[in-house]
């Protein structure tokens, strides 16, 4: 048998996303085949990304945990199709008996799952979505009861309804008694006088379903949604199983989820992150523009988060939208906006060592509005004191 994941990792059943993946990097680094002279660094290595494979993955962690296994047929399974015939004719073998509390063939329908990718406007908004798939549905012929015109549901004549029959075998050892499923009701206990000729006394038949599913607002990825009664139509009439819907969130060109709030990056120029601005941002949800205020100062990296515009959840509210500030500087600047950021540069002490031609910045902020010929009088300048 495999080695337990958990195990190969060094990390308990309960470990965190963060734990498991810092395990992981530290085993990788350990065993990796050009780091390690170990004999079984490479075999090691395998099992470690096998196991982190799927711990790190939600929903095979989950089955992993419940299955032991993280492939897991969505059709759903119980103890008895495990071996075959079931407990029942197990403890027979050996026992002579049923097992304690053992039950007879199944007769009810079994639960069904598929998988439903959607876009992440349609989580944050949610939608209603057509899915089809192929199932055992009630027969139209019969209705569902198995039987023909005239035909009934009667004891099985061959296991008087007990669904097993019993053999006597004699020994050196004296005689044995075994019982197996009954070979003509399959364990059931009854059969049909006169069977459906469209499902030969079943009550369902192999068909094409499609249904409509619901999905909510907030919708996590991986989520299930269950659909009552659209799984496998019960035997003869009996109860039918659920459509177990999982749903996968496809990843957004715009947008990454984290939780409720969602994150997306902008990117300003240097004079709007200096001076401030206010970003129009589309939001996920049709025709939503969010105001995003940058405060003056803004450095490049810096978060800005405006509450309520994120996704919604299942309390009805809505998490953040964080914007990502990256800040764009200008390569087309003319040969009088660099003299004039220089000298502002000299100014606060942060010279470049560079020197531009051209006016001073401060000589035009100091002077006067232009007079009526259209030019602009003399930057004023601090008097001279007169010789002593």
């Amino acid at each position: 048998m495999a080695r337990d994941y958990y195990e190969v990792l060094g990390v308990a059943r309960d470990a965190s996303a963060r734990e498991i993946k810092k395990a992981f990097l530290g085993k990788a680094r350990e065993l990796h085949p050009d780091v390690s002279d170990a004999p079984d660094a490479e075999e090691r290595f395998k099992e470690v990304n096998e196991a982190y494979s799927v711990l790190s993955d939600e929903q095979k962690r989950a089955n992993y945990d419940r299955f032991g296994t993280a492939e897991v047929p969505m059709g759903g399974f119980d103890m008895g199709d495990i071996f075959g015939g079931g407990l029942d004719d197990i403890f027979s073998s050996f026992f002579g008996g049923g097992a304690p509390g053992a039950r007879g063939a199944r007769t009810h329908g079994r639960d069904m799952g598929i998988r439903l990718q959607i876009t992440l406007a349609d989580a944050a908004a949610g939608c209603s979505k057509t899915v089809a798939y192929d199932r055992l549905a009630t027969c139209e012929h019969c209705h569902g009861s198995g039987a023909e015109e005239g035909g009934e549901v009667v004891t099985c004549p061959t296991c008087r309804g007990a669904g097993r029959v019993t053999q006597v075998q004699r020994t050196i050892l004296g005689a044995m008694q075994t019982q197996t499923t009954c070979p003509q009701c399959h364990g059931e206990g009854k059969v049909v006088s006169k069977p459906c000729p469209e499902c030969h006394g079943e009550g369902r038949v192999s068909g094409h379903e499609r249904v409509r599913v619901e999905i909510p607002a907030g919708v996590r990825d991986g989520q299930r949604l269950v659909v009552p009664g659209k799984g496998e139509a019960g035997l003869r009439g009996d109860e039918a199983g659920d459509l177990v819907v999982q749903v996968s969130v496809a990843q957004d060109e715009h947008f990454e989820r984290q939780g409720d709030d969602l994150w997306c990056e902008r990117e300003i120029s240097a004079f709007q992150a200096m001076l401030g601005c206010e970003l129009s941002v589309e939001g996920i949800l049709a025709d939503e523009l969010v105001k995003v205020p940058v405060p003056a100062g803004t450095q490049p990296g810096d978060a800005v988060s405006v509450p309520g515009a994120g996704m919604p959840n299942a309390r009805g509210r809505r998490g953040k939208l964080v914007v990502v500030v990256r800040v764009r500087v200008p390569r087309d600047l003319s040969e009088e906006e660099r003299t004039q950021l220089s000298a502002m540069s000299r100014r606060r002490g942060e010279g470049t060592g560079l020197d531009f031609a051209g006016p001073d910045l401060f000589d035009e902020l100091d002077g006067a509005d232009e007079d009526s010929s259209g030019r602009k009088p003399k930057a004023r300048r601090p008097h001279k004191r007169g010789r002593k």
